[in-house]
């Protein structure tokens, strides 16, 4: 298998891996935290995954700008999963 052949093969394992793993969970825990619940550990170790998985990713993905649009809408999901988490946390320590 040359390299090119390669490449496409490991991005169209990651873009399944994140259509068929990732993004379902992520739009679990988004509901969760739109319901106002708090993040529990395995929330917490699923999103810490995922941030190291993309800080490793990250210059393979910069080679394939034809997939900016699909990570860009994948970072707001995870933008908006910490923001609301962050907010459900502070509005807990309150009660």
């Amino acid at each position: 298998m040359n390299d090119l052949n390669s490449e496409a093969g490991t991005i169209l394992v990651l873009l399944e891996r994140m259509r068929t793993q990732r993004l379902p969970r992520a739009l679990d825990i988004k509901a969760k935290v739109d319901q106002g619940e708090r993040l529990d550990s395995f929330d917490i170790q699923f999103l810490q995954e995922v941030f190291e998985d993309a800080k490793t990713l990250q210059p393979k993905w910069v080679q394939h700008p034809e997939l900016n649009e699909i990570i860009g809408t994948i970072i707001h999901l995870y933008h908006e999963i910490t923001t609301k988490a962050l907010a459900n946390e502070e509005r807990g320590d309150l009660v």
